[in-house]
């Protein structure tokens, strides 16, 4: 039987009140808890002996997955998800691992989110710490093991936790310790205290939760300290979801002797920053700290104890907790990066110019052959510079975003389009201006871009004072002026890149990496063909994709079609739900021969489709936004189908389709009854 080797290491992790488990929650001693595989993929097999469930290659092959779907839950407070777990295969790195994904599938969606997944294989249980934020929304979870590669790929859960609290609290009373992990050093360890074991040279306390001999916590002793500055770490789960308010701890340390007891926070991309030192010595007994701490993106907490020498005594450390509530004395609102966004659809949003005139100008054009319309909708309002209303020699634009504070990282992203064919140098250039203005410096500037095609542009940065995000455009002399148009710039919290990033979930889709979950009825040269840059006909079909203007998109290739000849791309199977489902994408139909887009709902069970949406004929030279409200409480799919228009200038183009849950935001008739072009803005030359 499998994983009988390491049975007394499951004995070992057995969690205090197994017997009485929350909802969501099970141990799979003698069942799986409602917990139940799904029928359509490989059975989970509960142990004979009790402790786990697993699969394994003994009775299923490489690619096969088992999946195992929780009855539904809520989490209409704060909650944290544990995971206890194993994957193992044979020696080796197999080229296809194994592979365990955790997913949620909320009630009003028709698709399930991936939340968290593990390839790497251990010869241990592994833990993993989920945050789930509160929400009013009824969900389920479900788990699903994929088998890699080799003759004894197998994976196994221990057990599933749903607490109440947040992943990063801790009173270390449970075996498990929270998911919370000592980093090895030859001398100094964080170890587990309390309890009738005494196992250390110091007199150690009691502990905080129970103040008795029966509760635990952590602490650290210097006894076998052989070096100066040895450091002892012990390090939280990474947080999952944003949070911001207040950390607080127990700690106590022997009276008189030389450590330093710090906290840290670590980024995926291994950046420290210290946000507590312990100051005062305190008392003899337990000590409350309290620190401000901020998590906008994925951060671990690290409880740090350097030692100069071996008479260093000892820290103890207990009771973690978290408020989202502000610390005592600190009342400033957490930053929203929001705030710091703008698709200049209504205005100017937090962004500002220089006082001595507009440089930047808010414009609505008609797209044609020689100007694109906006990146946001096709048909919208976007920033230009250097028009002939602003260029002249020496001229300079400078478009300010909001204040930003300090000590965070950000990703900037913006999107931007070049005309003309003079020398790009300066044509747009973003500068960090700290908050008096006397220190700039430049993170980006415009290189050799396609004309005319809206390009992505992301710029990762962090700076320890509060800064402002400043987009210039220079015009040097009458022959040298850059035209430069700018839109929907969106400032997040983090990196641009993470290494631990999860896929986007599968209601999305930009063609970047593949087809999605996208498929075709046949494939050949008149099917639907996922493609980057211009298409090979002249006067027909996209310069470049709407994602990044460098990317993919899918579209048909007219001169390999007849005259009424039709290419299908079908979604993957949604399931039905109750409610509203709204459905985006962006289309392209440019071309004197263009046919028919046509967008259709295939019910489960129905033999015919039903038309949500059609557009027939040149649209615009622009990608152009697309929005579909529907209903459908039984599985479904989705279907574009383009149809081939009377001449080879007929390519028709779909990019960053996305399916939502609930009503669309805005409407697209709202968007395109909005025709009122002002006369000087028709004007504007490009």
């Amino acid at each position: 039987m499998l994983f009988r080797g390491v049975l007394l290491a499951v004995q070992a992790l057995q969690l205090a009140g197994a017997l009485d488990l929350s909802t969501g929650s099970c141990a799979f001693e003698e069942s799986t808890c409602g917990f139940d595989s799904v029928f359509e993929f490989l059975p989970w097999i509960l142990n004979e002996e009790g402790h786990y469930i697993y699969v394994d290659t003994s009775f299923a092959k490489q690619g096969e997955k088992a999946v195992l779907l929780s009855s539904d839950l809520q989490a209409e407070e704060w909650s944290c998800l544990r995971l206890v777990y194993q994957i193992t295969t044979s020696s080796g790195s197999p080229s296809v691992p194994s592979r365990l994904n955790l997913y949620v599938r909320y009630e009003d969606e028709s698709f399930d989110r991936l939340l968290w997944s593990a390839k790497e294989p251990s010869d241990s249980w592994l833990i993993a710490s989920l945050d789930l934020q509160n929400s009013p929304k009824k969900f389920k979870i479900l788990i699903e093991g994929v088998l890699g590669q080799g003759n004894t790929a197998s994976i196994a859960l221990f057990e599933i936790k749903m607490t109440t609290g947040y992943c990063i609290e801790c009173d270390f009373e449970e075996n498990h310790l929270c998911g919370f992990v000592n980093r090895w050093n030859p001398n100094v360890n964080w170890f587990v205290g309390g309890g009738n074991i005494r196992n250390s040279h110091s007199v150690l306390p009691q502990d905080h939760t129970f103040k008795s001999e029966l509760g635990h916590y952590m602490y650290v002793d210097s006894v076998y300290v052989k070096h100066f500055q040895e450091v002892a770490q012990l390090i939280s789960p990474m947080t999952t979801a944003p949070m911001s308010g207040c950390l607080s701890f127990y700690y106590q340390r022997q009276q008189g002797n030389d450590h330093i007891f710090s906290v840290y926070t670590r980024d995926v991309a291994g950046v420290y920053e210290e946000i507590w030192k312990m100051g005062s010595p305190g008392s003899a007994a337990w000590n409350l700290a309290e620190v401000e701490f901020s998590a906008p993106y994925p951060m671990e907490v690290i409880f740090e104890v350097a030692f100069n020498g071996p008479k260093g005594g000892y820290v103890a450390l207990d009771d973690i907790s978290f408020s989202p509530v502000h610390c005592q004395n600190q009342t400033e609102l957490p930053f929203s990066a929001i705030e710091a966004s703008c698709n200049f659809e209504e205005d100017l949003c937090n962004f500002y110019q220089d006082k001595e005139g507009p440089g930047w100008t808010r414009v609505k054009v008609k797209p044609n052959m020689y100007r694109a319309g906006d990146h946001t909708s096709g048909l919208g309002y976007f920033l230009l510079a250097n028009t002939k209303f602003t260029s002249q020699p020496g001229y300079i634009g400078r478009l300010y975003g909001p204040s930003l504070p300090g000590n965070l990282q950000y990703c900037l992203r913006f999107y931007y389009a070049i005309y003309g064919f003079l020398k790009m140098s300066d044509t747009l250039a973003v500068y960090i201006f700290e908050e008096n203005h006397v220190v700039q410096e430049k993170i980006w500037s415009v290189l050799e871009s396609p004309r005319g095609v809206w390009m992505q542009a992301e710029i990762t940065f962090k700076k320890p004072m509060p800064t402002k995000v400043v987009f210039m455009s220079l015009c040097k002399s009458f022959w040298d002026c850059g035209l430069v148009a700018l839109d929907d710039i969106t400032v997040e919290l983090g990196s641009c890149w993470s290494p631990e990033g999860l896929p986007p979930p599968p209601g999305e889709c930009t063609f970047e990496q593949d087809e999605c979950a996208f498929t075709q009825e046949r494939r050949n040269r008149s099917s639907w063909h996922r493609r980057r840059g211009e298409t090979p006909t002249s006067y027909t079909g996209p310069k470049g994709d709407h994602t990044t203007g460098v990317g993919y998109y899918m579209y048909i290739e007219a001169s390999h079609m007849v005259y009424g000849q039709k290419a299908q791309l079908l979604s993957r199977p949604l399931r039905g739900v109750a409610g509203k489902h709204c459905l985006t994408f962006f289309y392209h139909m440019y071309g004197a021969g263009t046919g028919l887009l046509n967008v259709y709902l295939k019910k489960e069970g129905d033999s015919e489709e039903t038309l949500l949406w059609r557009r027939g004929g040149e649209q615009s030279i622009s990608w152009l936004r697309a929005l579909i409200e529907y209903s459908c409480e039984r599985q479904h799919q989705i279907i574009f189908e383009a149809i081939r228009g009377m001449s080879v200038r007929s390519d028709i183009a779909i990019d960053d389709v996305k399916f939502q849950a609930g009503p669309c935001a805005e409407m697209e008739d709202k968007t395109q009854q909005s025709s009122g072009y002002s006369e000087d803005l028709n004007e504007i030359e490009y």
